[in-house]
Parts: C-alpha cells; sequence; structure tokens
C-alpha cells in the first residue's frame, strides 16, 4: 500500500530534472537511476552548446534543440530507483550459480591541474632528514628458477607470470588457466601475488564474454571462482568480488541475475569487503546495472528521500562550426635529397595540421565556446598521437609502388629505394610470422614436449601481443638501424641485436596496451566525462579506499617506510624471453630478406641479375672471445651507406593542448599513457619503485607541478627566422649551422707511384674520413630537414613540449625533433605563445640579450648595452635583408637567435613606444658555470664565489678567464725554467681550452674525458700542434694537469665537500643493511623467513648466498623531496638459448651488487646535479606564482624581457632560500638515518697499531685467509652479537658484550676516525675527487696576477684577518701533494679489514661565504 501510494508522488518534472541533478550530485547512492536516464539521453543525436542565463539564477544552462521528444519505455522508467519501488529481498541467499556437473572513448578536454591555488607548492618543503623515505628492498632475490612442468610452464618465476599475461593479452586461455595452476602450485594460498593473478585471469575471460556472451565461458569463469579460488583456499579481495558482479549481468536468464549478485554481494559482506567490492564494481559496470544492483540489495545504499533534484534545463543548438588550419601549402620546404620517404612518414604523421575536414567528435555536451575548441584541439592531439605510429608501413608501401610504377615490376636493387626494399622484406616476413604463430599453437594444442616445443611454447604469446605486420615493421626498422649505427661493414653483435629488437617489441607492446587500456577504461566507463567525475565523487564519499599493497608504514624509529610489494611491474618482460623473440624474429628475418642483385659480366656488355641473401650470421673473434654477428650483402651495404635508414619517426611530437598533468610515474605528459616521469632503463627498478612510493605519498608534488609549469608554457613558431631558414635551405647554401646541399670537399690526390705502404695507408685513412665526413654532413642536413617540416607543419599553431626528468632530477623536454634545448636554429626558431608589453626595462634586456646571443657576454651591463647601440644600423640590415645585406648577425655565436633578436628589436624600436612593443621572444639569463655557483656556496669558498659571480661585482666576473689566466702563468713560468712542454705551449692557452674541462670537472669528468677534451680544443685551434697523435695527447694530459690544479686551489671548500661525499659513498657501497644482518643471522642459526613462496626453486642454494652482497645503493633526497638513486651495479650475465646461438645476457636488476667505483664517481656530480635541478624548478614554480612565462635549458632560464628584472630576484631568492639551509648537514642526517645500523667494512694499515692488534687476535683464534668469506661472516655476527649486548638492559648480558673482544672492540678501545684508510688510499687516487697534483707554491703569486684582470672584483680580501686565514691555507698545496704520495705508496700497503657500524666523517667545515651577499650580485645569471 504504502508502495503503490508513494508512486505518483514524484512530480511530472523530475525526469527533466535528472540531467542537472547528475551535475550536482551529492547523495551518490541514487545514482544509478539517474544515470539510466542520462544513458537513454547520451543515445539522442548530438548536439553543441551556448550559454544563456537560467530562469533561477546565473548559472550556465543548457537548452534543447526543438524537436520530437521521445519519453522513456515503461522499462527503462522502472530502472529509476527511488526508494518506494524498491524490492527489500534479503542478501541471505545460498544460490551457486554453476551448474557443479572496438569503439574508444577517450575525454575530449585534459584534465585540470591538481596543484592550482597551492601557494606551498614555491616554497621548499619541510623536510625531516632524520625520516627520509625508504623502501627495504636489500633483501630482494635475483630471479628463482622452477622446474619446467610436462606443460612446458617454468622457469624463472617472472617469466612464468609474463606468460600468463601474455596468454591473457592475445587470448590463450586454456594455456593461461594451466599456468595459473603452476602459479598455484609455487606460490603460497595467502600470498597477494597469487590472488592478483586470478584477477587478472578472471578480468580477461570476463572481458571476453561481455563481448562475445558466451554462456559456456560464463559457466567456466564462475566454476573458477568457487573451485579454483574459494574451495582451494585462496582468500578473494575486492577486486575479485567487484569482477564477479560484473559477469553476473551476462546471463541469458534473467531469473538468475538478482540471485547471483546477492550471493556475490553477501559472500563480500561476509569478508567484510563488501564497500570496497561495490567501488571496484562501480568503475566497470554502467548505469542500468548499476541501477539493479541498487534494487537487488536497497539496504546497501542510502534512501531516495537523500536525493534533491534542480529543475529547468536547456538545451541549445549552436550554429558555429570548427575553424579549420590554414593551409601550408605556400610555405613548401625543398626536401633534401634522401633516396627515401623517411621525409615522407614525417610529413604523413604531421598531415593531421593539413587536413581541411571537421574533427569528429564524440556525442558530448559543452558548457561553452572555449570547452568545445579545447575539445577540438584534443581530439587533433588524439590524431596526432596515433598517425605517427601508421606512417612506416605507409612509407615503405608507398615507396615500394611507386618504383613500380617507375621502373616495372622486375627493377634491380640499383634503382630501388632502402624503403622499397624493405617493403619487399616485410611482405614476405609477414607470412614467415604468421606461420610461427600458427606452428606455436600447434605445440601448445598437442603439448608438444620436446625441447622445441617448449621453447616455442615459451614464447609464442608473446609473440602474439602486437600484430605480425607491426612485427614485421619493428624487425626491419630495428636490424637496419642497429647495422647502421655499429657499422655496416663490420656487422652487428647477435646478442646486442636480438636483446634490443626484444626490448623494442616489448616496448611497442605495452603502448598497444596502454592504449587498449585506456580505450577500455573509457568506452568501459558510464558515459560522459561529467559522469565518471560524479562516480568518483560517489565512490569517495560512499566507499572507503581499499588498502593499498605498498601502503606507507611507521616504524619504531619514526622513519617513513614504504613496504615493497613483491610484485614486479607486470610490463617488463623477462630478459630471457626478449632475446628468444628477438633471435626467432631475426632468424625469419634472414630467411624473408633477399635481393635482386644486378650485375656486370666479365666483358662489361651483359648483364646478370643474382637472388641473394640480405643477412646472414657468423662469427669473429674480438680481445681473444668469439661472437657470434650479423652480417650484410655488399651491395646492400652499399646502398645503406648511401641512404641513411631513418627509424627516428617522430612518436612524440609537440602537443597541440597542454600536457596532461603529472599525477603518477607513467600519468601525465601525452594523451596516451606510458611515457614515465624519470627516464631511464631496467638499471633504474629501484630508482622507479622510490619515485612511485613517493608519488603516492605526496613528495612528488612540487616535482610534479614544476613540470607542470613547464609543459604548460605555450610556443609558436618564429616566422620571419623560418622564412629565412626556409629560403637559406631551398637554396642549398651552407649558413650558420645549415650545412650546404652539396658541399664541396677538398679531393684527395692519390698517391703516386713510388709511395709506400705507409703513405698508401694514411691515404686510405683519410680518404675514409673524408667519406664520413660527406655521410655526416648528409646526415645533418637531413635531420636539418625533419626538424623544418616540423616547424612548417606548426607553423600556425600553439604548441607545448611535455617535459619529464632524467634519476637527477634534471628536466627535458620529450618531443625530439624540434624543442628548446635543441641547437641555436632550433631555439632560433621558437618564441613564446604569448607576448607581453617591453615595460620600462624590457627594451634595455632586449639589447643585453642581443649582446649575449652575439658573444658580447661578459661585458658589463651598460658595455652590453653600447654594444647593441652602436650596432644599431647592422641590426637593422639584418632584420631588413639578412640574406642580401652585410649579414652581420652571421659572425655572432649563436646566428639565428641573433637573427631573431634583431628583428624583435627592430620592430621594438620602430613602434610608436617601444615600452607597448608586445614581445614574444625569450630572453636568456645564464648562470656562471652552475655547478661550481653550488659547490661554492655549499663550501663557503670566497675566493670561488667571486669567480662565478655569487660575490656582488660592478662587472661579471668568468672563471674560464680566471683557470685560462692561472695555467698560463703556471706554463710561462716552468717554460722559463726550460721546460721543452712548457715552451711549445707558451701564449697558447686560450679561454677556449679550458673551457670544456672547467664545465665538466664539477660534473666528475674523469682525467682521460679531459685529456680528450683538451685535444679536441688543441686540434682545432692549433692544428699545427695535431699532427702527431703521440704528441698531442702529451700536450692534452700536460694541459688537464694544469687545470685540475687551477680549480683546487680556487675552490678548496668544494675539495673538501668533493671528498666527504665520495667518502659516504665508499662506506655505503660496502654496508650491510639491518635486513642482511637479520637474515645472516638466522641464517646461521638454521631459521628461515616467511616468504611468499612456497615451491622449491631449483637455483635455491644460490640465491640464498646473495643475501650477504653488498647492495646499498647511494640514495638521497631533494630539497624538492624528490628521492634519487644512483643506478650503478655489477650485473652479472646470464646464458640464454636461442634459435641462432647461445646469448650472453648482462641484464641489470636491484638484486645485484653495488658497484663501488661507480657509486663513488657518480655521487658529487649526481649531487650537484640534483642540486641545480631543484633550483630550476623552485625557479619553475616561483615564475608561474608571479605569472611570467618560463622555460629553462638546466642552467639557462627563459622568460620575457619585460620580466628579466622579476625573473632575476626569483632566480637569486631561490638560490639563497637553498642555500641558506645546512644542505650538507641535512644530507648527513639523512644518510645518518638511512643507513641505521647498518655495518660496513672499515680498513686501517697492516702495519698501523690498530692493524697489529687484529692481525693478532686472528692469529689466536685460527683466522684463514683461503676463507676470507665466511670469516668475515664469522666475525659480523661476532660483532653483531657484542653490539647487542652492550646494548641489552640486563647488566650481566652487558658484562658479557663488555668481554668480548673483537676487531671493533680494539677500534672503539685504541682508535678513531683519523686512523682508518683514506679514500684516496683505498683507491690508490692522486688527491680528491677531480684532482690530479699539486700546484706550484708560485701559484698565489699567479692568482695575485689575476686582479688587474678582475677590476673591483678581488680575489683576497684587505682585511687582515681574512688574509691570514687565506695565507694560512697555502698549506694546502702541500696536503695535496701528500696525499699524492699517500696514494702512490697505498698501492703496494696491505690492508686490514673489519666490521664497524656505519657512521659517516665529520661533515666539512664551512668557509666564511655568506650566500645571502648573491642577492645583490647582478651577474649571479646574466
Amino acid at each position: 500500500m504504502i508502495v503503490r501510494a508513494s508512486r505518483p508522488i514524484l512530480p511530472l518534472n523530475a525526469r527533466r530534472s535528472l540531467q542537472p541533478a547528475v551535475e550536482q550530485l551529492q547523495f551518490p547512492w541514487l545514482c544509478p537511476a539517474l544515470l539510466g536516464y542520462s544513458a537513454w539521453r547520451s543515445s539522442r543525436p548530438s548536439i553543441t552548446v551556448a550559454k544563456r542565463k537560467s530562469n533561477h539564477g546565473q548559472r550556465s544552462t543548457l537548452r534543447a534543440s526543438r524537436g520530437t521528444v521521445i519519453s522513456p519505455t515503461k522499462a527503462q522508467r522502472k530502472g529509476f530507483a527511488y526508494a518506494a519501488g524498491l524490492d527489500n529481498s534479503t542478501l541471505n541467499d545460498n544460490y551457486v550459480p554453476f551448474d557443479n556437473s572496438g569503439a574508444s572513448y577517450a575525454p575530449q578536454v585534459p584534465p585540470e591541474y591538481p596543484w592550482p591555488g597551492r601557494a606551498d607548492l614555491s616554497e621548499l618543503p619541510n623536510f625531516d632528514p632524520t625520516s627520509p623515505l625508504i623502501i627495504h628492498d636489500s633483501m630482494r632475490q635475483a630471479p628463482r628458477r622452477f622446474r619446467v612442468t610436462s606443460d612446458g610452464i617454468g622457469g624463472e618465476l617472472s617469466e612464468i607470470r609474463q606468460t600468463l599475461q601474455a596468454c591473457l593479452r592475445v587470448g590463450r586461455f586454456e594455456r593461461a588457466a594451466a599456468t595459473l595452476r603452476r602459479l598455484t602450485s609455487i606460490y603460497k594460498l595467502d600470498a597477494p601475488e597469487l590472488i592478483d593473478a586470478h584477477n587478472d585471469y578472471l578480468a580477461s575471460v570476463i572481458q571476453r564474454i561481455v563481448e562475445t556472451k558466451d554462456q559456456a565461458l560464463l559457466r567456466h569463469v564462475q566454476r573458477w571462482f568457487e573451485v579454483e579460488i574459494r574451495a582451494t583456499g585462496i582468500s578473494p579481495n575486492p577486486r575479485t568480488y567487484g569482477l564477479m558482479l560484473r559477469v553476473s549481468f551476462q546471463e541469458s536468464n534473467q531469473l538468475k541475475i538478482d540471485r547471483t549478485i546477492r550471493r556475490y554481494i553477501a559472500l563480500a559482506e561476509n569478508a567484510d569487503l563488501r564497500d570496497e567490492a561495490l567501488g571496484t564494481a562501480l568503475n566497470t559496470l554502467n548505469s542500468q546495472e548499476i541501477g539493479r544492483v541498487t534494487r537487488v540489495c536497497p539496504t546497501t545504499f542510502y534512501s531516495a528521500s537523500d536525493l534533491q533534484v534542480e529543475d529547468n534545463f536547456d538545451i541549445q543548438p549552436s550554429e558555429e562550426s570548427v575553424d579549420t588550419p590554414d593551409q601550408l601549402q605556400n610555405y613548401h620546404i625543398h626536401p633534401q635529397e634522401q633516396k627515401g620517404l623517411g621525409l615522407v612518414a614525417l610529413k604523413k604523421s604531421l598531415s593531421i595540421f593539413e587536413q581541411s575536414t571537421n574533427i569528429p567528435l564524440s556525442d558530448a555536451t559543452y558548457s561553452s565556446e572555449e570547452a568545445y575548441n579545447k575539445s577540438v584541439a584534443y581530439k587533433r592531439q588524439q590524431n596526432l598521437e596515433r598517425d605517427t605510429w601508421t606512417s612506416a608501413l605507409d612509407r615503405w608501401r608507398e615507396e615500394h609502388s611507386d618504383s613500380l610504377r617507375r621502373m616495372g615490376v622486375n627493377s634491380g636493387l640499383q634503382t630501388k629505394s632502402v624503403s622499397a626494399v624493405m617493403w619487399t622484406w616485410h611482405e614476405a616476413l609477414v607470412p614467415l610470422i604468421r606461420a610461427e604463430i600458427m606452428k606455436a599453437e600447434k605445440s601448445d594444442l598437442e603439448k608438444d614436449g620436446s625441447k622445441a616445443g617448449q621453447e616455442r611454447r615459451a614464447y609464442s604469446p608473446f609473440l602474439q601481443y602486437i600484430s605480425p605486420e607491426k612485427l614485421s615493421a619493428v624487425t626491419i626498422i630495428h636490424t637496419l638501424n642497429r647495422m647502421s649505427t655499429s657499422g655496416i661493414g663490420k656487422g652487428t653483435k647477435i646478442a646486442a641485436l636480438v636483446a634490443g629488437l626484444g626490448k623494442a617489441i616489448q616496448d611497442e607492446s605495452v603502448a598497444e596496451a596502454m592504449k587498449d587500456q585506456s580505450s577500455s577504461h573509457y568506452s568501459r566507463g558510464l558515459g560522459t566525462q561529467q559522469r565518471q567525475k560524479h562516480l568518483m565523487r560517489l565512490i569517495k564519499r560512499r566507499i572507503r579506499p581499499a588498502s593499498s599493497s605498498q601502503s606507507v608504514a611507521e616504524s619504531n624509529s619514526g622513519v617513513r617506510v614504504q613496504e615493497l610489494s613483491s610484485d614486479v611491474d607486470d610490463q617488463e618482460w623477462p630478459p630471457a624471453v626478449r632475446a628468444q623473440l628477438g633471435a626467432v624474429l631475426v632468424s625469419l628475418l634472414i630467411q624473408a630478406a633477399q635481393i635482386d642483385v644486378v650485375r656486370r659480366g666479365l666483358d662489361n656488355n651483359e648483364t646478370c641479375k643474382d637472388i641473394q641473401p640480405v643477412f646472414w650470421n657468423s662469427f669473429q673473434y674480438e680481445n681473444g672471445k668469439r661472437y657470434g654477428v650479423i652480417r650484410m650483402n655488399a651491395a646492400m651495404s652499399a646502398k645503406v651507406m648511401k641512404e641513411p635508414v631513418s627509424g627516428a619517426l617522430a612518436k612524440h611530437l609537440p602537443m597541440l593542448v597542454e600536457p596532461v598533468p603529472w599525477t603518477k610515474y607513467k600519468q601525465g605528459g601525452f594523451l596516451t599513457p606510458g611515457v614515465p616521469v624519470v627516464r631511464g632503463g631496467t638499471q633504474h627498478t629501484q630508482l622507479r619503485d622510490y619515485i612511485r612510493a613517493a608519488a603516492d605519498s605526496g613528495d612528488m608534488a612540487q616535482v610534479f607541478a614544476g613540470l607542470d609549469v613547464l609543459g604548460r608554457t605555450p610556443w609558436q613558431i618564429n616566422k620571419e627566422i623560418f622564412y629565412t631558414m626556409r629560403e637559406v635551405w631551398n637554396s642549398g647554401e651552407g649558413l650558420a649551422n645549415l650545412p650546404a646541399a652539396a658541399p664541396k670537399l677538398e679531393n684527395l690526390p692519390e698517391p703516386g707511384p713510388t709511395a709506400d705502404l705507409q703513405e698508401r695507408r694514411v691515404h686510405a685513412f683519410k680518404l675514409k674520413e673524408l667519406e664520413n665526413t660527406k655521410a655526416g654532413m648528409h646526415s645533418e642536413r637531413c635531420f636539418f630537414n625533419f626538424q623544418l617540416e616540423v616547424a612548417r607543419a606548426y607553423l600556425n599553431e600553439t604548441f607545448y613540449f611535455p617535459h619529464n626528468v632524467d634519476f637527477r632530477g634534471r628536466a627535458y623536454p620529450i618531443p625530439p625533433y624540434l624543442n628548446h634545448i635543441g641547437a641555436d636554429n632550433c631555439r632560433g626558431l621558437l618564441k613564446f605563445g604569448k607576448g607581453k608589453a617591453l615595460g620600462e626595462s624590457g627594451l634595455m634586456w632586449l639589447k643585453i640579450h642581443l649582446a649575449n646571443v652575439f658573444g658580447y657576454d661578459k661585458a658589463s651591463f651598460k658595455e652590453r648595452r653600447d654594444f647593441a647601440t652602436d650596432h644599431v644600423k647592422d641590426v637593422y640590415d639584418s632584420a631588413n635583408n639578412p640574406l642580401k645585406g652585410s649579414r652581420w648577425w652571421l659572425k655572432a655565436e649563436d646566428p639565428w637567435q641573433c637573427l631573431a633578436t634583431c628583428i624583435e628589436l627592430k620592430n621594438a624600436l620602430e613602434s610608436p613606444d617601444p615600452t607597448k612593443f608586445v614581445s614574444y621572444l625569450p630572453v636568456h639569463q645564464d648562470g656562471t658555470c652552475n655547478g661550481l655557483q653550488h659547490y661554492a656556496a655549499l663550501g663557503g669558498d670566497a675566493i670561488g664565489a667571486k669567480q662565478v659571480n655569487l660575490e656582488p661585482g660592478d662587472r661579471p666576473s668568468d672563471i674560464y678567464t680566471a683557470v685560462a689566466e692561472l695555467v698560463k702563468n703556471d706554463i710561462a713560468n716552468e717554460a722559463i725554467e726550460g721546460n721543452e712542454m712548457a715552451k711549445l705551449l707558451e701564449g697558447k692557452i686560450s679561454r677556449k681550452v679550458v673551457k670544456p674541462t672547467v664545465m665538466t670537472n664539477v660534473y666528475g669528468v674523469t682525467f682521460q674525458g679531459a685529456k680528450r677534451q683538451v685535444a679536441s680544443q688543441i686540434r682545432d685551434l692549433y692544428p699545427t700542434l695535431s699532427s702527431d697523435a703521440r704528441t698531442l695527447m702529451n700536450i692534452s694530459s700536460y694541459i688537464t694537469r694544469k687545470i685540475f690544479a687551477a680549480l683546487a686551489a680556487m675552490f678548496n671548500g668544494a675539495h673538501d665537500i668533493q671528498y666527504w661525499l665520495g667518502e659516504c659513498a665508499s662506506r655505503i657501497s660496502e654496508a650491510l643493511t639491518p635486513e642482511q644482518l637479520q637474515w645472516i643471522e638466522a641464517n646461521a642459526s638454521g631459521q628461515h623467513f616467511e616468504s611468499s613462496i612456497s615451491g622449491k626453486a631449483t637455483n635455491e642454494a644460490k640465491t640464498q648466498n646473495e643475501h650477504s652482497r653488498f647492495r646499498s645503493s647511494v640514495i638521497w633526497t631533494t630539497p624538492l623531496k624528490m628521492p634519487v638513486v644512483q643506478p650503478y651495479r655489477t650485473s652479472t650475465s646470464k646464458t640464454v638459448k636461442t634459435n641462432l646461438q647461445l646469448i650472453s645476457l648482462n641484464e641489470p636488476s636491484a638484486s645485484d651488487p653495488v658497484s663501488k667505483r661507480k657509486q663513488l664517481q657518480g655521487f658529487p656530480p649526481n649531487f650537484i646535479h640534483s642540486l641545480d635541478a631543484t633550483h630550476m624548478l623552485l625557479s619553475a614554480l616561483r615564475c608561474n606564482e608571479q605569472g611570467l612565462s618560463f622555460a629553462a635549458v638546466h642552467d639557462s632560464f627563459w622568460t620575457h624581457a619585460a620580466d628579466l628584472d622579476t625573473m632575476n630576484g626569483i632566480l637569486r631568492n631561490a638560490f639563497i632560500s637553498m642555500h641558506s639551509e645546512d644542505i650538507i648537514g641535512r644530507l648527513a642526517a639523512e644518510f645518518a638515518a638511512r643507513y641505521k645500523d647498518c655495518m660496513y667494512l672499515a680498513y686501517v694499515k697492516a702495519n698501523s697499531p690498530l692493524g697489529k692488534k687484529i692481525t693478532s687476535l686472528r692469529t689466536s683464534i685460527g683466522y684463514s685467509r683461503k676463507a676470507k668469506r665466511q670469516s668475515q661472516i664469522n666475525e659480523l655476527l661476532l660483532e653483531k652479537r657484542r653490539l647487542r649486548l652492550l646494548a641489552s638492559e640486563d647488566s650481566n648480558e652487558q658484562a658479557e658484550g663488555k668481554a668480548m673482544i673483537t676487531p671493533g672492540k680494539l677500534f672503539a678501545e685504541t682508535a678513531d676516525e683519523k686512523d682508518l684508510m683514506t679514500l684516496e688510499e683505498l683507491q690508490g687516487l692522486e688527491g680528491a675527487i677531480g684532482e690530479v697534483s699539486s700546484m706550484k707554491s708560485n701559484d698565489r703569486e699567479a692568482l695575485d696576477t689575476l686582479q688587474p684582470l678582475l677590476g673591483s672584483t678581488k680575489l683576497f680580501d684587505e682585511d687582515p684577518t681574512t688574509q691570514a686565514e687565506i695565507d694560512s691555507n697555502d698549506s694546502v698545496d702541500l696536503a695535496v701533494a701528500q696525499r699524492a704520495a699517500k696514494a702512490k705508496k697505498a698501492r703496494n700497503t696491505r690492508k686490514i679489514w673489519f666490521w664497524l657500524p656505519l657512521t659517516f666523517p665529520p661533515v666539512p667545515k664551512k668557509g666564511d661565504f655568506n650566500v645571502s651577499r648573491l642577492k645583490d650580485s647582478k651577474y649571479f645569471f646574466s
């Protein structure tokens, strides 16, 4: 009665008000009813919208186009769930639902940025160094291998899991089920990895059921849930119940659906997982299905009285259409003759810009014209990302067809382009791949137990991940590119080729999976973007979040600990699988690739044609080892040498819409997901875990926000520069850095008949060098061609560069062809997409910028302004007649940027009011050797700070000139003393010679690398000195030592910090973590740790020993809370049998021991890189807060001329705020917390008092050098026991600990930190990191001689106290010399190891420089 009476109460206009009710949803659990009506409305013809005022207020509403209104059917009306009409059936139902006998939708408006309105993003976060993010992964095991069963399933655990994923992806459910049963026999039943695997299986089969309505498959899923999961003892999780709820709606018998729903909800409720299960189901059910769930289980949801709806909404059509882009045919670029369609492929990728048709949009409504335009741009971006994947095959097909049209079907190789030949390979290779897939399926069906059959069954699912056509294209492109880079005539090593090909196929499959996942996410969703948004609000309000497998826990010590899930990244294929897959495809390519070679007969009149294979495998010897190689047919090699193979199809072009904001490791940037926020390969596994954990905990918020700021900067093509560049290009002239179309290179005369063998060898070498130069210039011009085509396509567009970072946090634009990090021509082509009036100071900065790009950047600001004023006629001439005038702009250091500045300056000067001239030109401010700036601030180096412009001055200091003068002085003094090398180099040391080495010294350049840099400069500047290679190397070595010594004299504090950083890295890389120590102790006592694995691995004994290896990477946190993990490890090789040969793979893993040498050498430069990355991102956030357009190239920051003063203030304040904190002290505190309770191997000299006592102790207990490893473990256990007893509260245990005698106790009683062997003594280095030898005593006088060159910037303070301190520091030269002598002696010094708790040396004392003085430095960035 109540039900019948309640039904008429609903007003007649309720249905009309359902849409705005959905938009304002506050009471979520009646949402399914509303969405039922929304789904009906969305089936109507698409409409556009226009704004108007509502009758009830100012909010925009929508007016519907006039026409016939179709009412919902009776069945649809019954789908509306209001409380009075619900069936209050009970959930207590024991029903068991089994008998025991692509069109995709993606949102067309980018999501909002998650960071707006957060002022704290531009400030350094509060970071407690005693509570860093820690992932306990030191117990990560090497891959465990399991016996291969009769089904051919076994091997490494990751291989089995990846096989399951591959089988599910390609729909091979029978083999997937067998693989899943194998995993069930390996894992413990409560292992989260096991239920996750079952869920993946259910999800894939259910998706097939949804698509096919296969009732037999439905019964299989229901049986699997009951028998293989519940009956086996595996506990379902919320995702499991959500999946079973989804499949319930696929029942053909409608009477069973309600009972099935009740059963699964009841099971979830019994497991206390109901809310989480329903929350999971909401992501997969449509609106009518959710409505049915609410009707079947009403007590689960809110009552209907909570719903408040709003009346009156109208929809009105708009007659506006989408504007098409300008046609670009008038800006034709003469293509560089490339004998191929590499350029055509790029043009096809860019075809979206020349389409004149309207962009098809989904049937969605838009709140405004702006929203509609954004949707159009979003759709164009989707098309752009899609087109770049399809251009390669089209290019080959078109070129092959073109060659057939021009030359007939029987044309030979000489008349075909490489791409046309590649198409014939492709046509032959695709059937072979299909045949291989059929063989694999047959082997699987027949359960072929032979060795070959098992191997084929192992890799076959991965072979089906992507289509045979795409497999063929990837195989051909990768093989030719690999052979091109390794040297066409040399061949390429099989191991590298097949491993790289397997990785390329994996990357392509991941991209396809991401695309499919994105499509299924939206197509499976509930309709429009607004509807999905409100469903998410519904979930957040009603459903409590499911627990994460990687939750952040609090340890007893207060350190935030991220528990590492034992699950690996499902997208990463095992190396063995990749190698086998690559080998199969390469072998098929060898069969398929053939060429027609036309040769002349002996009489040179007749021709004959042979069909020859293109590739074959053979062997070659290198350093006494035999390697398998793939070689190329000589005829094909000759053709490829003339026509470079272009595999660099632009997968990532500049975006037409603002990049997707970064929110997770692989969510951000392009619309198509898959690009990680941190660049890196498989060696960055540990970093990937840290970045994901930091993102989940919110620690990456400022880094993500900074990347979003960089990505949101709009750009345009500078048309004036483009027109000029196009004209130069089409003329074929070599101008600025554009290579000539037909370069005129000197022809080498043939050696005479009397030339000896040596002369002929020299001639052959020079001839080969000349050919390489020609090929290099041709390839360079081809690349310029690509860049110009991209610029032409974007000529009338506003575009964006999504950014990501490297493992140290340095930001890079992702699009590879055209970006602002590129060369001068790229930077000249770009300008900001938004302009800004110059204002009062903008004109001045525009003039200064002209001087900077011209190369006159070491003068004062006034002198630079005067430079521009003095050359105003040249500026006008360059702007008005860039090619027909005096070409003054070509004399600039950066000619294209100089020309762009000339044009901008001329336009500003010609405007009625230059202060109101709207400028789009980016103006740069560059740091003075930014790495040394950070070192000087860290070390408080007064002298160094002056040389890198941290100290205020009237004119800029130039560190490169200062170092050059020091080196020049030292060489002049040695020349007077009679040094022949000094006499040879006197007067030849310039700023250019020392600049590369000074720039890279702070970033860890090795002595050999610095020698090569100096040699390159000497070769370019003084060819006569470089005629003999041996002499050149001797000269380079001599100069390099002088450069290193000069830097050591200027940056004493930096030297100490470098040494401290290296010492910390040395100790960390020889440390064992508390988890490892606990395992070693347990293993020694016969105990075993709990594991999610119950099966016995075949390599169990081998994996047990790896936990005692040193695995601790150097890890630290940047001031913006980004974790940095050094990836350097010593990986072991693994032999994999393929159908080509046995292949040795060297695959890095987080379970590998660290490389101590690389960890030590890499830490100082990487730490400085992380600081300059922090400074850049912090500056970006603050500039964004002030409304500035901002771009950066590491230590070169760009904005509008009008905002230069503001940006300069921001740069200085950001640097001061960073270095006002105790960065090194905070790092020391973080290390103390991160590596707390670790033990490391310390060393003392054997002949030291402590060394003798330790030797005596070991002799007394029978120490054996032959069993060194076991002796180390025994002493470690003894030392751990002693420390534990001493820390006990029991007095008896404390007494026992005090009575124990260990090397650690002897150290504590008779020695201290200074008695340990130093880093130089251990490594045998010549001085500290980046240092070679000491300076002579007259170097102080050499420093004094720089004073006249520096004007008011003084090297030494006149204050007597400071002067006395500097004088007292003259002993640094002696100290460096002593260290070098110690290092030489240490090579022959025996050392004694022993265990100590991991502590770190005292932080170096900081110098007197106060970084706040930087606030008044005009030339910090200039």
